[in-house]
């Protein structure tokens, strides 16, 4: 039947521009591609030509109301904020316990609802709560421009991944979910070829503390060091590491 609709609106307005003799072609064509006989291939040709008005879709009635969401809030709280997917597969071992403990204390309708709400519903409904835990993000990463210039920059055709010493660096900080203040960093340069690892721990992102830690870790490779991967920000892109 869809097909039969997009043959006929396809056709609609050819047959709407033809004369008399090119209609009668048109319409046998028709007739034999639809099965259908000529006055409802006639009549369909006609109504495929008129804009039918789109009716808004009346909304769904809310499954889950404010008290199922207020108990999601706190089972989220209590798994660590982790996102949907991981939150739904926890909640049926979850809420039981919590309710045993009474800790959760919701009526048994209100549980089941819990029990069944899918992962991508758990984001959309806790999409505020979990923008107001980190609204400027949790990048420790601030970009430096005016440096790049005037850094080497190897193209995909010099960047051979097969041959050890070209490596990934990158720091990652341990603030606990807190970037305030100063906090511990590790670095880790990984060679792509080899996988050989070597991880140096940094009292923070002070340049002269990562370039100390990055000679340290490099000198501990088997093979000389051919190129660097990094991010942009300052603790690798300077004129210490530059020079």
């Amino acid at each position: 039947m869809s097909e039969r609709k997009a043959v006929t609106k396809i056709t609609a307005l050819r047959y709407a521009r033809s004369d008399r003799a090119a209609k009668k072609t048109i319409l046998d064509e028709l007739c034999a591609l639809t099965l259908r006989n000529r006055d409802h291939a006639r009549k369909a040709l006609r109504r495929a030509l008129v804009l039918k008005q789109a009716k808004p879709r009346p909304p769904r009635p809310q499954l889950y109301g404010e008290d199922v969401i207020e108990a999601l809030r706190f089972c989220w709280a209590v798994q660590g904020t982790p996102y949907g997917r991981l939150l739904a597969a926890a909640l049926p071992d979850l809420v039981p316990r919590l309710r045993r403990c009474k800790e959760l204390d919701i009526e048994d309708g209100t549980a089941a609802l819990l029990l069944k709400i899918a992962p991508a519903t758990i984001d959309r409904r806790l999409k505020a709560d979990r923008g107001k835990l980190d609204p400027r993000g949790r990048s420790h990463t601030k970009p430096r421009t005016l440096l790049k210039d005037s850094i080497p920059m190897r193209t995909w055709a010099e960047w051979d991944d097969a041959v050890p010493g070209f490596v990934e660096i990158d720091l990652v900080g341990h603030e606990g979910g807190n970037s305030r203040g100063e906090f511990c960093f590790t670095l880790t340069i990984t060679d792509i070829s080899t996988g050989w690892t070597e991880t140096r721990s940094v009292r923070n992102k002070a340049q002269k503390w990562v370039f100390a830690a990055i000679k340290v870790a490099t000198a501990a490779f088997p093979f000389p060091i051919r190129g660097i991967d990094s991010d942009n920000g300052s603790e690798f892109i300077n004129w210490g590491l530059l020079r």
